[in-house]
């Protein structure tokens, strides 16, 4: 049964449409996801599809009784409230429901019999299973607390813009709404939230659900079917192969299309030279049958051509990476209190070359802390920090905080204002230089676009400015802070190969975990008090030392206390 259908919708800005008659349907119950480039316009097909921005043509059907949310990547919350009193707003209407039967339920114990309070009474028991159930709101505390929000009374207008968005997205689950929808919703959560969350989409999560992520395990593990929004068009991919993955479903099909529109444009190319060298021979006689030649002929040279989409070409920067000197990085027993708390606590770190090391652990325990003091922000409270005479950072922090707003593109990564006034300049890659216009279309900026404003760019778009603005420095250890929010899956899979051939050091606090597989070559891990845990290999292997850790200590301490029961 369809909770909504999307019949032909188009919406543009200025000029330049971001979606054109897009059709499909979600239906009860299935997942779906919504992929595309950054900057097609994949969030505002999200918000027209929830009712809160209008569209310049076509219709959205919504079932006639269906609860529709959406979680936005900067939900507005009342500040004075707290993360218990937002979530709860998600059990409205099953608390209006069951606040009313319980009232025709005393009238019934007091005698107060008629046919329709009967019926009344009946008709919401069933609306009560139907909202979840008899008893809900333990749910709240419990949905917090698996997104990891603690204070469940401390007021959101203290809270960090990725609080509340763990926030807001606990009501839209404790609501179990006919069809969820939602932006990003990985961003801001530590990796173990991430597969809680992937498994109760998966498995728990009753309604439907359109996604747009970024994270391919998620994908992978909820959604069944991809909508692709690309050059305005939105086309649906079904998964037809239960033995891979959804994502690795949808490239293979698009692959095929590929393969199939480039057959095509071939064999248009190869009639359109064999019909021009006609023309060019000028046939004497013009006959019914060779103006129809003629006309055929005319159609196919003025015919569009196989659309591509550019792709974000980092492979080839790693060659403006400085040499790197013996000394790289050393962290040696390091520790650092703030506010009270210890943050690091003893902490030994020697980089080498190659070195690709990944950061995890709990929101707010301490990651991000652990780059400033490798940068020389924060000064450690006891122990030293040793930088190499040649180790230059380059510092992708996860608010973007290295561009200006008010800039354009071009200004932000020429560091100047009116810079296409007073000349772009040029960067240095390895041994050449390259003019910045250049620079920058490898970001996919070109043209107009360079003289947008920063502030009116996607979140992708906004995080592509920032990657180019620190690539171009010649640094040789890369600290990235959260790179993979908000890029889309193209521009990831071109900044985990720069990585993986990046010839010095890489530090990259990620809570993607397919990127985590692929770049790094260790993880450390926060854990309780500032103690962090270094691992051999990639995410995968973090997962397996970690489990073989955890059991080992189960078993001592089984065997301690044995004794002390009375058993051998």
């Amino acid at each position: 049964m369809p909770v909504l259908t999307a019949r032909a919708i188009t919406k543009a800005y200025g000029l330049r449409p971001l979606f054109n008659e897009a059709t499909f349907t979600i239906r009860r119950g299935e997942k779906a996801a919504l992929l595309g480039p950054n900057g097609t316009g994949k969030s505002t097909l999200l918000r027209v599809l929830a009712g809160l921005e209008p569209m310049d043509g076509g219709s959205i059907e919504r079932r006639r009784d269906a609860t529709i949310l959406y979680l936005p990547q900067e939900p507005v919350l009342d500040p004075a409230r707290s993360p218990r009193e937002i979530a709860r707003e998600g059990l409205a209407a099953w608390h209006a429901v069951k606040e009313r039967y319980d009232a025709i339920s005393a009238r019934l114990e007091q005698g107060e019999y008629d046919d329709a309070l009967l019926a009344e009474h009946a008709s919401l028991g069933e609306d009560i299973e139907r909202l979840g159930g008899w008893s809900r709101d333990h749910e709240v505390d419990e949905v917090l607390a698996h997104l990891g929000i603690r204070d469940v009374e401390r007021p959101v207008g203290t809270m960090s813009g990725g609080e509340k968005r763990r926030v807001a997205l606990a009501r839209i689950l404790v609501a179990k709404p006919d069809m969820a929808i939602f932006d990003e919703p990985t961003n801001h959560l530590d990796a173990d939230t991430i597969s809680w969350l992937e498994g109760y989409l998966a498995d728990e999560f009753p309604g439907a659900v359109l996604l747009v992520t970024h994270d391919r395990y998620l994908l992978d593990a909820v959604a069944t079917r991809v909508l692709d929004l690309e050059d305005g068009r939105v086309v649906e991919y079904t998964k037809r192969n239960d033995s891979v993955g959804t994502f690795e479903d949808f490239l293979e099909q698009k692959a095929e299309q590929y393969a199939h529109a480039e057959r095509v444009e071939s064999n248009r190319l190869s009639f359109v030279k064999k019909e021009i060298e006609w023309l060019r021979r000028g046939p004497k006689a013009r006959s019914t049958k060779q103006k129809a030649r003629i006309q055929r002929a005319e159609a196919a040279i003025s015919a569009e051509g196989l659309r591509t989409r550019g792709e974000v070409e980092l492979v080839g920067l790693e060659a403006g990476s400085s040499r790197l000197g013996g000394t790289i990085l050393e962290l040696l027993d390091v520790s650092l209190e703030l506010g009270g708390r210890r943050l690091v606590d003893n902490f030994t770190l020697r980089l080498v070359k190659g070195n690709r090391v990944g950061i995890v652990g709990p929101n707010g325990i301490g990651k991000t802390t652990l780059l400033r003091l490798v940068t020389g922000e924060l000064e450690p409270t006891s122990g030293k920090v040793v930088r190499g005479v040649q180790t230059k950072f380059a510092y992708f922090d996860q608010a973007r905080t290295t561009l200006r707003d008010d800039w354009t593109v071009l200004d932000n990564v020429c560091e100047r204002e009116h810079s296409d006034k007073v000349g772009a300049g040029s960067v240095t890659i390895g041994d050449k230089q390259m003019e910045m216009r250049a620079y920058l279309e490898l970001f996919l900026f070109e043209g107009a676009a360079l003289r947008r404003r920063v502030s009116a760019l996607s979140g992708g778009e906004r995080a592509r400015v920032a990657l180019a603005l620190a690539l171009k420095t010649g640094a040789n250890v890369l600290l990235l802070d959260e790179p993979t929010n908000d890029l889309d899956i193209a521009t990831l899979g071109s900044l985990a190969e720069l990585i993986e051939g990046w010839p010095g050091c890489v530090l990259v606090v990620s809570h993607d975990r397919y990127f985590l597989d692929r770049v790094v070559t260790s993880i450390l891990a926060f854990e309780q008090d500032g103690h962090i845990t270094q691992y051999a290999g990639n995410w995968d292997n973090y997962c397996l030392q970690k489990r073989a850790r955890e059991q080992d200590a189960k078993r001592e301490r089984t065997q301690s206390e044995r004794p002390r029961l009375g058993l051998r």
